[in-house]
Protein backbone atom coordinates (compact mmCIF):
# COMPACT_ATOMS: atom_id res chain seq x y z
CA UNK A 1 0.00 0.00 0.00
CA UNK A 2 1.49 3.60 -1.12
CA UNK A 3 1.55 6.40 1.60
CA UNK A 4 -0.34 8.41 -1.05
CA UNK A 5 -3.16 5.88 -1.15
CA UNK A 6 -3.07 5.40 2.59
CA UNK A 7 -3.07 9.16 3.47
CA UNK A 8 -6.23 9.92 1.16
CA UNK A 9 -7.86 6.71 3.06
CA UNK A 10 -7.17 8.00 6.58
CA UNK A 11 -8.59 11.46 5.29
CA UNK A 12 -11.87 9.84 4.33
CA UNK A 13 -12.15 7.94 7.70
CA UNK A 14 -11.40 10.99 9.45
CA UNK A 15 -14.40 12.92 7.43
CA UNK A 16 -16.89 9.68 8.12
CA UNK A 17 -15.87 9.80 11.91
CA UNK A 18 -16.63 13.89 11.54
CA UNK A 19 -19.52 12.99 10.06
CA UNK A 20 -20.75 10.88 12.67
CA UNK A 21 -20.67 12.87 15.26
CA UNK A 22 -22.11 15.55 13.47
CA UNK A 23 -25.13 13.56 13.60
CA UNK A 24 -24.96 12.59 16.63
CA UNK A 25 -25.38 15.93 18.15
CA UNK A 26 -27.55 16.96 15.57
CA UNK A 27 -30.16 14.17 15.85
CA UNK A 28 -29.89 14.71 20.10
CA UNK A 29 -29.99 18.30 19.60
CA UNK A 30 -33.35 18.23 17.78
CA UNK A 31 -34.92 15.21 19.89
CA UNK A 32 -33.88 16.43 22.91
CA UNK A 33 -32.74 19.96 22.78
CA UNK A 34 -35.60 21.51 25.37
CA UNK A 35 -34.98 18.88 27.75
CA UNK A 36 -31.30 19.39 27.83
CA UNK A 37 -31.34 23.07 28.61
CA UNK A 38 -34.38 22.31 30.86
CA UNK A 39 -32.47 19.86 32.41
CA UNK A 40 -28.99 22.07 32.90
CA UNK A 41 -31.02 25.29 34.03
CA UNK A 42 -32.24 23.10 37.20
CA UNK A 43 -28.80 22.32 37.94
CA UNK A 44 -27.53 26.26 37.67
CA UNK A 45 -28.46 27.17 41.20
CA UNK A 46 -24.88 25.34 43.17
CA UNK A 47 -21.56 25.12 41.16
CA UNK A 48 -21.51 21.32 42.06
CA UNK A 49 -24.93 20.62 40.67
CA UNK A 50 -23.69 22.54 37.51
CA UNK A 51 -20.90 21.08 37.23
CA UNK A 52 -22.72 17.62 37.11
CA UNK A 53 -25.41 19.05 34.84
CA UNK A 54 -22.57 20.00 32.49
CA UNK A 55 -20.92 16.43 32.65
CA UNK A 56 -24.59 15.15 32.05
CA UNK A 57 -25.56 17.48 28.97
CA UNK A 58 -22.54 17.01 26.94
CA UNK A 59 -22.11 13.27 27.92
CA UNK A 60 -25.10 13.12 26.26
CA UNK A 61 -24.40 15.94 23.26
CA UNK A 62 -20.44 14.77 22.92
CA UNK A 63 -19.65 18.62 22.12
CA UNK A 64 -18.71 20.91 24.99
CA UNK A 65 -19.35 23.32 21.92
CA UNK A 66 -22.81 23.20 22.12
CA UNK A 67 -22.71 23.01 25.79
CA UNK A 68 -21.00 26.12 25.78
CA UNK A 69 -23.24 27.88 23.58
CA UNK A 70 -26.41 26.44 25.62
CA UNK A 71 -24.99 27.76 29.01
CA UNK A 72 -23.53 30.99 27.18
CA UNK A 73 -27.35 31.53 26.17
CA UNK A 74 -28.44 31.46 29.54
CA UNK A 75 -25.75 33.76 30.78
CA UNK A 76 -26.17 35.96 28.20
CA UNK A 77 -30.28 36.13 28.86
CA UNK A 78 -29.13 36.93 32.66
CA UNK A 79 -31.11 33.49 33.90
CA UNK A 80 -27.88 32.56 35.49
CA UNK A 81 -24.52 33.93 37.34
CA UNK A 82 -21.58 33.38 35.87
CA UNK A 83 -19.94 31.39 38.56
CA UNK A 84 -22.45 28.35 37.86
CA UNK A 85 -22.32 28.55 34.29
CA UNK A 86 -18.35 28.66 34.63
CA UNK A 87 -18.79 25.21 36.66
CA UNK A 88 -20.92 24.18 33.85
CA UNK A 89 -18.20 24.75 31.43
CA UNK A 90 -15.79 22.38 33.74
CA UNK A 91 -18.16 19.58 33.47
CA UNK A 92 -18.43 20.10 30.07
CA UNK A 93 -15.05 19.45 29.33
CA UNK A 94 -15.42 16.23 31.79
CA UNK A 95 -17.93 14.94 30.05
CA UNK A 96 -16.17 14.77 26.37
CA UNK A 97 -13.60 13.03 28.41
CA UNK A 98 -15.82 10.22 29.60
CA UNK A 99 -17.50 9.58 25.93
CA UNK A 100 -14.20 9.06 24.39
CA UNK A 101 -12.85 6.78 26.53
CA UNK A 102 -16.87 4.78 26.16
CA UNK A 103 -16.48 5.23 22.49
CA UNK A 104 -12.72 3.85 22.21
CA UNK A 105 -13.74 0.20 23.66
CA UNK A 106 -13.99 -2.21 21.22
CA UNK A 107 -17.82 -2.21 20.23
CA UNK A 108 -17.75 -2.13 16.40
CA UNK A 109 -19.63 -5.14 16.45
CA UNK A 110 -22.42 -2.77 17.02
CA UNK A 111 -21.93 -0.41 14.10
CA UNK A 112 -24.27 -2.58 11.30
CA UNK A 113 -27.06 -3.57 13.83
CA UNK A 114 -27.03 0.44 14.89
CA UNK A 115 -26.92 1.63 10.78
CA UNK A 116 -29.82 -0.75 10.46
CA UNK A 117 -31.91 0.52 13.36
CA UNK A 118 -30.74 4.48 12.57
CA UNK A 119 -31.61 3.69 8.99
CA UNK A 120 -35.45 2.16 10.01
CA UNK A 121 -35.77 5.01 12.67
CA UNK A 122 -34.70 7.78 10.21
CA UNK A 123 -37.39 6.84 7.51
CA UNK A 124 -40.53 5.69 9.37
CA UNK A 125 -40.08 9.16 10.97
CA UNK A 126 -39.52 10.55 7.65
CA UNK A 127 -43.21 9.50 6.85
CA UNK A 128 -44.87 10.61 9.78
CA UNK A 129 -43.70 14.48 9.25
CA UNK A 130 -43.60 16.43 12.48
CA UNK A 131 -45.13 14.29 14.70
CA UNK A 132 -42.35 10.93 14.35
CA UNK A 133 -39.86 14.32 14.59
CA UNK A 134 -38.26 12.48 17.27
CA UNK A 135 -38.50 9.07 16.17
CA UNK A 136 -36.53 10.94 13.01
CA UNK A 137 -33.82 12.33 15.27
CA UNK A 138 -33.03 9.10 16.95
CA UNK A 139 -32.86 7.80 14.00
CA UNK A 140 -30.00 10.10 12.59
CA UNK A 141 -28.72 9.45 16.09
CA UNK A 142 -28.40 5.69 15.91
CA UNK A 143 -27.18 6.23 12.31
CA UNK A 144 -24.39 8.92 13.33
CA UNK A 145 -22.92 5.82 16.10
CA UNK A 146 -23.15 3.32 13.80
CA UNK A 147 -21.00 5.47 11.54
CA UNK A 148 -18.49 6.66 14.34
CA UNK A 149 -18.21 3.12 15.16
CA UNK A 150 -17.35 2.10 11.51
CA UNK A 151 -14.97 4.90 11.08
CA UNK A 152 -13.10 3.62 14.30
CA UNK A 153 -12.48 0.76 13.15
CA UNK A 154 -11.53 1.35 9.43
CA UNK A 155 -8.98 3.97 10.91
CA UNK A 156 -7.69 1.11 13.59
CA UNK A 157 -7.45 -1.39 10.25
CA UNK A 158 -5.62 1.52 8.60
CA UNK A 159 -3.09 1.98 10.86
CA UNK A 160 -2.06 -1.75 11.18
CA UNK A 161 0.03 -0.91 7.49
CA UNK A 162 1.10 2.65 8.92
CA UNK A 163 3.82 1.11 10.66
CA UNK A 164 5.31 -0.61 7.70
CA UNK A 165 5.24 2.48 5.21
CA UNK A 166 8.40 4.11 6.54
CA UNK A 167 7.61 7.58 4.20
CA UNK A 168 4.04 7.79 6.29
CA UNK A 169 5.90 7.26 9.48
CA UNK A 170 8.54 9.72 8.49
CA UNK A 171 5.62 12.33 7.38
CA UNK A 172 3.93 12.25 10.62
CA UNK A 173 7.14 12.24 12.74
CA UNK A 174 7.97 15.49 11.45
CA UNK A 175 4.33 17.33 11.67
CA UNK A 176 4.38 15.90 15.22
CA UNK A 177 8.05 16.77 15.93
CA UNK A 178 7.42 20.10 17.73
CA UNK A 179 4.73 19.87 20.81
CA UNK A 180 3.55 23.34 20.80
CA UNK A 181 2.73 22.71 17.24
CA UNK A 182 0.92 19.85 17.68
CA UNK A 183 -1.14 21.59 20.23
CA UNK A 184 -1.75 24.20 17.98
CA UNK A 185 -2.45 22.13 14.80
CA UNK A 186 -4.99 20.08 17.12
CA UNK A 187 -6.57 23.17 18.52
CA UNK A 188 -6.89 24.57 14.82
CA UNK A 189 -8.30 20.82 13.39
CA UNK A 190 -10.99 20.89 16.24
CA UNK A 191 -11.91 24.65 15.73
CA UNK A 192 -13.00 23.64 12.43
CA UNK A 193 -14.91 20.05 12.87
CA UNK A 194 -16.26 21.85 16.39
CA UNK A 195 -15.89 18.43 17.69
CA UNK A 196 -12.98 17.43 20.21
CA UNK A 197 -14.60 13.99 20.68
CA UNK A 198 -14.26 13.35 16.96
CA UNK A 199 -10.25 14.92 16.86
CA UNK A 200 -9.37 12.85 19.69
CA UNK A 201 -10.87 9.44 18.68
CA UNK A 202 -8.41 10.29 15.49
CA UNK A 203 -5.54 11.03 17.48
CA UNK A 204 -6.10 7.14 19.72
CA UNK A 205 -5.67 4.89 16.72
CA UNK A 206 -2.72 6.75 15.97
CA UNK A 207 -1.17 6.94 19.08
CA UNK A 208 -1.96 3.36 19.73
CA UNK A 209 -0.42 2.30 15.96
CA UNK A 210 2.41 3.82 17.61
CA UNK A 211 2.76 6.50 14.41
CA UNK A 212 2.74 9.40 16.61
CA UNK A 213 5.22 8.97 19.28
CA UNK A 214 3.67 9.19 23.03
CA UNK A 215 4.17 13.19 24.00
CA UNK A 216 3.37 14.40 20.80
CA UNK A 217 -0.21 12.73 21.44
CA UNK A 218 -0.47 14.19 24.86
CA UNK A 219 0.54 17.36 22.79
CA UNK A 220 -2.59 16.91 20.41
CA UNK A 221 -4.87 16.06 23.27
CA UNK A 222 -4.18 19.30 24.82
CA UNK A 223 -4.19 21.26 21.66
CA UNK A 224 -8.40 19.21 20.95
CA UNK A 225 -9.28 20.64 24.44
CA UNK A 226 -7.61 24.43 23.32
CA UNK A 227 -9.33 24.20 20.19
CA UNK A 228 -13.12 23.69 21.39
CA UNK A 229 -13.30 26.06 23.55
CA UNK A 230 -12.30 28.65 20.66
CA UNK A 231 -15.68 28.07 18.75
CA UNK A 232 -17.74 29.59 21.67
CA UNK A 233 -15.70 32.76 21.89
CA UNK A 234 -16.14 33.14 18.04
CA UNK A 235 -19.68 32.50 18.15
CA UNK A 236 -20.23 34.44 21.01
CA UNK A 237 -22.17 37.73 20.01
CA UNK A 238 -25.06 40.27 21.76
CA UNK A 239 -24.74 43.97 21.97
CA UNK A 240 -22.33 44.00 25.41
CA UNK A 241 -19.09 42.55 26.00
CA UNK A 242 -20.40 40.90 28.95
CA UNK A 243 -22.17 38.09 26.76
CA UNK A 244 -18.66 37.10 26.09
CA UNK A 245 -17.84 36.63 29.97
CA UNK A 246 -18.80 32.84 29.64
CA UNK A 247 -17.15 31.41 26.61
CA UNK A 248 -13.53 33.78 27.40
CA UNK A 249 -13.44 32.56 30.94
CA UNK A 250 -13.61 29.05 29.61
CA UNK A 251 -11.27 29.51 27.17
CA UNK A 252 -8.39 31.44 29.83
CA UNK A 253 -8.93 28.24 32.10
CA UNK A 254 -8.14 25.75 29.13
CA UNK A 255 -5.37 27.65 28.06
CA UNK A 256 -3.88 28.05 31.38
CA UNK A 257 -3.76 24.03 31.66
CA UNK A 258 -1.88 23.97 28.47
CA UNK A 259 0.37 26.41 29.26
CA UNK A 260 1.01 24.27 32.73
CA UNK A 261 0.79 20.82 31.38
CA UNK A 262 2.77 21.81 28.22
CA UNK A 263 6.53 21.55 30.20
CA UNK A 264 5.49 18.54 32.07
CA UNK A 265 4.67 16.20 28.91
CA UNK A 266 7.84 14.21 28.67
CA UNK A 267 7.53 13.51 32.73
CA UNK A 268 3.80 12.87 32.08
CA UNK A 269 4.73 10.30 29.13
CA UNK A 270 7.14 8.83 31.18
CA UNK A 271 4.52 8.13 34.25
CA UNK A 272 1.05 6.83 31.89
CA UNK A 273 2.73 3.76 31.09
CA UNK A 274 1.47 2.58 34.84
CA UNK A 275 -2.49 3.23 33.45
CA UNK A 276 -2.10 1.64 30.87
CA UNK A 277 0.96 0.00 28.25
CA UNK A 278 -1.40 0.93 25.41
CA UNK A 279 0.10 4.20 24.16
CA UNK A 280 -3.80 5.07 22.55
CA UNK A 281 -5.08 4.20 26.22
CA UNK A 282 -2.60 7.02 27.50
CA UNK A 283 -3.66 9.22 25.26
CA UNK A 284 -7.32 9.03 26.91
CA UNK A 285 -6.60 8.57 30.39
CA UNK A 286 -4.83 11.76 30.17
CA UNK A 287 -7.36 13.68 28.62
CA UNK A 288 -9.59 12.53 31.38
CA UNK A 289 -7.02 13.49 34.18
CA UNK A 290 -6.70 16.87 32.90
CA UNK A 291 -10.20 17.55 32.79
CA UNK A 292 -10.71 16.66 36.15
CA UNK A 293 -7.47 18.47 37.02
CA UNK A 294 -8.82 21.92 35.58
CA UNK A 295 -12.27 21.45 37.53
CA UNK A 296 -10.51 20.33 40.93
CA UNK A 297 -8.14 23.58 40.61
CA UNK A 298 -10.43 26.45 39.45
CA UNK A 299 -13.74 24.93 40.80
CA UNK A 300 -12.50 26.67 43.93
CA UNK A 301 -11.46 30.17 42.12
CA UNK A 302 -15.03 30.47 39.97
CA UNK A 303 -15.56 33.64 42.42
CA UNK A 304 -12.24 36.03 41.78
CA UNK A 305 -12.18 34.49 38.24
CA UNK A 306 -15.89 35.87 37.61
CA UNK A 307 -15.19 39.22 39.14
CA UNK A 308 -12.00 39.48 36.98
CA UNK A 309 -14.07 38.56 34.06
CA UNK A 310 -16.70 41.28 34.83
CA UNK A 311 -13.56 43.88 34.78
CA UNK A 312 -12.36 42.76 32.07
CA UNK A 313 -15.65 42.64 29.95
CA UNK A 314 -17.79 45.16 31.40
CA UNK A 315 -21.52 45.48 30.47
CA UNK A 316 -21.85 48.41 27.67
CA UNK A 317 -24.00 50.69 26.13
CA UNK A 318 -24.35 51.47 22.83
CA UNK A 319 -26.19 53.12 20.02
CA UNK A 320 -27.12 50.31 17.96
CA UNK A 321 -30.00 50.75 15.35
CA UNK A 322 -33.35 49.74 17.07
CA UNK A 323 -34.30 48.11 13.70
CA UNK A 324 -31.11 45.94 13.30
CA UNK A 325 -31.42 42.37 14.58
CA UNK A 326 -28.62 41.68 17.31
CA UNK A 327 -29.49 38.04 18.24
CA UNK A 328 -30.94 36.20 14.89
CA UNK A 329 -27.49 34.44 14.54
CA UNK A 330 -27.65 32.05 11.25
CA UNK A 331 -25.58 29.53 12.66
CA UNK A 332 -27.61 28.88 15.48
CA UNK A 333 -30.35 27.14 13.12
CA UNK A 334 -28.36 24.04 13.34
CA UNK A 335 -29.76 23.82 16.51
CA UNK A 336 -33.56 24.92 17.07
CA UNK A 337 -33.30 25.84 21.08
CA UNK A 338 -30.82 27.96 20.60
CA UNK A 339 -32.13 29.67 17.60
CA UNK A 340 -35.21 29.91 19.38
CA UNK A 341 -34.01 31.26 22.23
CA UNK A 342 -32.09 33.71 20.02
CA UNK A 343 -35.51 34.57 18.82
CA UNK A 344 -37.33 34.89 21.85
CA UNK A 345 -34.30 37.73 22.99
CA UNK A 346 -34.79 39.47 19.79
CA UNK A 347 -38.83 39.75 20.47
CA UNK A 348 -37.70 40.78 24.15
CA UNK A 349 -36.11 44.31 22.31
CA UNK A 350 -39.13 44.61 20.86
CA UNK A 351 -40.79 44.80 24.29
CA UNK A 352 -38.53 47.14 24.74
CA UNK A 353 -39.53 49.45 22.06
CA UNK A 354 -42.75 49.21 22.42
CA UNK A 355 -42.39 50.72 25.78
CA UNK A 356 -40.64 53.47 24.56
CA UNK A 357 -43.36 53.70 22.15
CA UNK A 358 -46.36 53.89 24.87
CA UNK A 359 -44.14 56.07 27.04
CA UNK A 360 -43.45 58.56 23.93
CA UNK A 361 -47.36 58.71 22.82
CA UNK A 362 -48.13 59.52 26.03
CA UNK A 363 -45.89 62.35 26.16
CA UNK A 364 -47.61 63.38 22.77
CA UNK A 365 -50.98 63.07 24.24
CA UNK A 366 -50.62 65.18 27.69
CA UNK A 367 -48.26 67.36 26.47
CA UNK A 368 -48.65 68.30 22.88
CA UNK A 369 -45.09 67.44 22.28
CA UNK A 370 -45.02 67.02 18.20
CA UNK A 371 -41.15 65.43 19.00
CA UNK A 372 -42.22 63.11 20.99
CA UNK A 373 -45.12 62.04 18.38
CA UNK A 374 -42.26 61.93 15.28
CA UNK A 375 -40.32 59.84 18.17
CA UNK A 376 -43.02 57.26 18.62
CA UNK A 377 -43.23 57.10 14.85
CA UNK A 378 -39.97 56.76 13.88
CA UNK A 379 -39.72 53.78 16.88
CA UNK A 380 -43.06 52.14 15.09
CA UNK A 381 -41.11 51.70 12.05
CA UNK A 382 -38.03 50.34 14.14
CA UNK A 383 -40.48 47.75 15.18
CA UNK A 384 -42.06 46.72 12.15
CA UNK A 385 -38.21 46.01 10.99
CA UNK A 386 -37.15 44.23 13.50
CA UNK A 387 -41.05 42.31 13.90
CA UNK A 388 -40.47 41.25 10.42
CA UNK A 389 -36.62 39.70 10.73
CA UNK A 390 -37.98 37.53 13.77
CA UNK A 391 -40.78 36.07 11.60
CA UNK A 392 -38.40 34.95 8.92
CA UNK A 393 -35.57 33.48 11.55
CA UNK A 394 -38.70 31.71 13.31
CA UNK A 395 -39.73 30.44 9.54
CA UNK A 396 -36.23 29.24 8.91
CA UNK A 397 -36.37 27.57 12.34
CA UNK A 398 -39.50 25.98 11.58
CA UNK A 399 -38.59 24.65 8.09
CA UNK A 400 -37.71 21.37 9.26
CA UNK A 401 -40.26 19.04 11.71
CA UNK A 402 -39.12 20.13 15.66
CA UNK A 403 -39.83 18.50 18.08
CA UNK A 404 -43.32 19.39 20.22
CA UNK A 405 -42.47 21.68 23.06
CA UNK A 406 -40.20 23.49 20.52
CA UNK A 407 -42.60 23.62 18.07
CA UNK A 408 -44.89 25.01 20.74
CA UNK A 409 -42.58 27.65 21.54
CA UNK A 410 -41.83 28.37 18.17
CA UNK A 411 -45.33 29.29 17.87
CA UNK A 412 -45.81 31.07 20.83
CA UNK A 413 -43.01 33.23 19.79
CA UNK A 414 -44.41 34.16 16.68
CA UNK A 415 -47.65 34.98 17.93
CA UNK A 416 -46.14 37.21 20.76
CA UNK A 417 -44.49 38.95 18.27
CA UNK A 418 -47.18 39.62 16.32
CA UNK A 419 -49.06 40.75 19.05
CA UNK A 420 -46.36 43.11 19.89
CA UNK A 421 -46.49 44.57 16.37
CA UNK A 422 -50.00 45.01 16.83
CA UNK A 423 -49.95 46.92 19.92
CA UNK A 424 -46.95 49.51 17.83
CA UNK A 425 -49.49 49.64 15.10
CA UNK A 426 -51.93 50.92 17.30
CA UNK A 427 -49.76 53.47 19.28
CA UNK A 428 -48.13 54.82 15.72
CA UNK A 429 -51.25 55.03 14.30
CA UNK A 430 -54.39 55.74 16.68
CA UNK A 431 -52.30 57.22 19.91
CA UNK A 432 -50.49 59.02 17.61
CA UNK A 433 -53.20 60.19 15.43
CA UNK A 434 -55.39 61.77 18.63
CA UNK A 435 -52.12 63.54 19.72
CA UNK A 436 -51.79 65.69 16.68
CA UNK A 437 -55.20 65.98 16.09
CA UNK A 438 -55.36 67.64 20.05
CA UNK A 439 -52.09 70.00 18.65
CA UNK A 440 -53.50 70.62 15.68
CA UNK A 441 -56.75 72.12 17.54
CA UNK A 442 -55.01 73.30 20.58
CA UNK A 443 -57.44 70.80 22.79
CA UNK A 444 -56.17 69.73 25.94
CA UNK A 445 -57.34 67.45 28.24
CA UNK A 446 -59.13 67.98 31.83
CA UNK A 447 -57.35 67.52 35.13
CA UNK A 448 -59.42 64.64 35.85
CA UNK A 449 -58.99 63.22 32.19
CA UNK A 450 -55.40 63.41 32.68
CA UNK A 451 -55.09 61.89 35.96
CA UNK A 452 -57.27 58.67 34.83
CA UNK A 453 -55.31 58.76 31.53
CA UNK A 454 -52.11 58.60 33.42
CA UNK A 455 -53.65 55.66 35.96
CA UNK A 456 -54.33 53.61 32.93
CA UNK A 457 -51.68 53.77 31.36
CA UNK A 458 -49.28 52.90 34.29
CA UNK A 459 -51.30 49.90 34.48
CA UNK A 460 -50.69 49.19 30.90
CA UNK A 461 -47.20 49.20 31.37
CA UNK A 462 -46.94 47.09 34.27
CA UNK A 463 -48.87 44.76 32.65
CA UNK A 464 -46.29 44.81 29.73
CA UNK A 465 -43.58 43.96 32.05
CA UNK A 466 -45.17 41.30 33.34
CA UNK A 467 -46.04 39.74 29.70
CA UNK A 468 -42.66 40.00 28.86
CA UNK A 469 -41.39 38.02 32.42
CA UNK A 470 -44.59 35.35 31.96
CA UNK A 471 -43.30 35.42 27.73
CA UNK A 472 -39.63 34.69 28.73
CA UNK A 473 -40.17 32.33 31.95
CA UNK A 474 -43.15 30.65 30.46
CA UNK A 475 -44.36 30.78 34.14
CA UNK A 476 -48.22 30.07 34.95
CA UNK A 477 -48.03 31.65 37.77
CA UNK A 478 -47.22 34.89 35.71
CA UNK A 479 -49.60 33.90 33.31
CA UNK A 480 -52.59 33.70 35.79
CA UNK A 481 -51.83 36.90 37.29
CA UNK A 482 -51.32 38.42 33.95
CA UNK A 483 -55.42 37.31 32.70
CA UNK A 484 -56.36 39.13 35.90
CA UNK A 485 -54.47 42.46 35.24
CA UNK A 486 -56.37 42.16 32.20
CA UNK A 487 -60.02 41.65 34.00
CA UNK A 488 -59.16 44.33 36.44
CA UNK A 489 -57.71 47.25 33.56
CA UNK A 490 -61.38 46.48 32.05
CA UNK A 491 -63.59 47.11 35.06
CA UNK A 492 -60.85 50.33 35.24
CA UNK A 493 -61.88 51.47 31.94
CA UNK A 494 -65.59 50.91 32.41
CA UNK A 495 -65.29 53.04 35.88
CA UNK A 496 -62.78 55.41 34.05
CA UNK A 497 -65.52 55.89 31.47
CA UNK A 498 -68.81 56.48 33.51
CA UNK A 499 -66.99 59.24 35.47
CA UNK A 500 -65.82 60.92 32.49
CA UNK A 501 -69.37 61.20 31.41
CA UNK A 502 -70.52 62.10 34.49
CA UNK A 503 -68.18 65.11 34.03
CA UNK A 504 -69.43 66.54 30.82
CA UNK A 505 -70.07 70.09 31.17
CA UNK A 506 -71.50 72.52 28.12
CA UNK A 507 -69.72 74.93 29.29
CA UNK A 508 -67.05 74.09 27.50
CA UNK A 509 -67.46 74.81 23.50
CA UNK A 510 -64.12 71.69 22.90
CA UNK A 511 -65.87 69.37 25.57
CA UNK A 512 -67.23 67.30 22.92
CA UNK A 513 -64.28 66.76 21.25
CA UNK A 514 -61.89 65.98 23.97
CA UNK A 515 -64.38 63.26 25.19
CA UNK A 516 -64.61 61.81 21.77
CA UNK A 517 -60.51 61.73 21.85
CA UNK A 518 -60.14 60.68 25.70
CA UNK A 519 -62.75 58.11 25.21
CA UNK A 520 -61.28 56.58 22.22
CA UNK A 521 -57.48 56.59 23.95
CA UNK A 522 -58.91 54.81 26.76
CA UNK A 523 -60.28 52.06 24.59
CA UNK A 524 -57.19 51.90 22.40
CA UNK A 525 -55.33 51.49 25.59
CA UNK A 526 -57.27 48.68 26.48
CA UNK A 527 -57.01 46.98 23.03
CA UNK A 528 -53.04 47.18 23.75
CA UNK A 529 -53.65 45.77 27.23
CA UNK A 530 -55.70 42.87 25.36
CA UNK A 531 -52.92 41.93 22.56
CA UNK A 532 -50.28 41.85 26.07
CA UNK A 533 -52.33 39.63 27.80
CA UNK A 534 -52.52 36.97 24.76
CA UNK A 535 -49.35 35.55 26.15
CA UNK A 536 -51.18 34.43 29.15
CA UNK A 537 -53.36 32.28 27.25
CA UNK A 538 -51.17 30.61 25.18
CA UNK A 539 -48.81 29.69 28.53
CA UNK A 540 -51.92 28.61 29.93
CA UNK A 541 -52.67 26.58 27.07
CA UNK A 542 -55.97 28.61 26.84
CA UNK A 543 -58.12 29.81 24.20
CA UNK A 544 -58.38 33.27 23.89
CA UNK A 545 -62.07 34.51 24.30
CA UNK A 546 -61.06 37.85 22.34
CA UNK A 547 -59.36 36.23 19.47
CA UNK A 548 -60.71 37.03 15.90
CA UNK A 549 -62.75 40.09 17.04
CA UNK A 550 -62.92 42.87 14.67
CA UNK A 551 -61.11 45.24 16.87
CA UNK A 552 -58.37 43.44 18.22
CA UNK A 553 -56.05 43.06 15.17
CA UNK A 554 -54.12 46.17 13.92
CA UNK A 555 -55.54 48.07 11.54
CA UNK A 556 -55.01 47.52 7.82
CA UNK A 557 -53.13 50.26 5.86
CA UNK A 558 -56.00 51.75 3.86
CA UNK A 559 -58.76 50.47 5.73
CA UNK A 560 -60.95 52.79 8.58
CA UNK A 561 -59.32 52.23 11.65
CA UNK A 562 -61.71 52.19 14.34
CA UNK A 563 -59.73 52.93 17.30
CA UNK A 564 -59.78 56.86 17.08
CA UNK A 565 -62.98 59.48 15.86
CA UNK A 566 -60.68 60.69 13.45
CA UNK A 567 -60.93 57.72 11.31
CA UNK A 568 -64.72 57.50 12.05
CA UNK A 569 -65.31 56.27 15.48
CA UNK A 570 -68.80 57.86 17.18
CA UNK A 571 -68.36 57.95 20.95
CA UNK A 572 -71.40 58.85 23.31
CA UNK A 573 -70.48 62.59 24.43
Amino acid sequence: MSATYLLVALAGHVVLLLWGARMVQTGIVRAFGSDLRRLLGAGLDSRWLALLGGVIVTALLQSSTATALMATSFAADGLVALVPALAVMLGANIGTALMVKLLTFDISWLSPVLLIIGYTGFKRGTRGGARKGRLQNLGRVALGLGLMLLALSLLVEAMRPAEAAPILRELLAALTAEPVLDLLLAALLTWAAHSSVAVLLMIVPLAAAHVIPPVAALALVLGANLGSAIAPVLAAGGPSPAARRLPVGNLAFRALGCLVALPLLPLLAAALPALSPDPGAQAVYFHILFNCALAAVFLGLLDPAATLLARLLPEAAHGADPARPLYLDAVALETPYLALANAAREVLRMGDLVEAMLRRSLEALLDGRREAADETTRLGRALDGLGDDVKSYLTRIAAEPLPEPDARRCQAILEFAVNLGHVGAIAERSLVDAARRMAKRQLSFGAEDRADLVAFHAGVLDDLRLALSTFMAEDPRGAQQLLDAKRRLSELERAATHAHLARLSPDRPDALECSTLHLGVLRDLKRINSHLASIGYTVLDRPDPEQGAPDQGAPDQGAPDQGTPEHGAAEPA
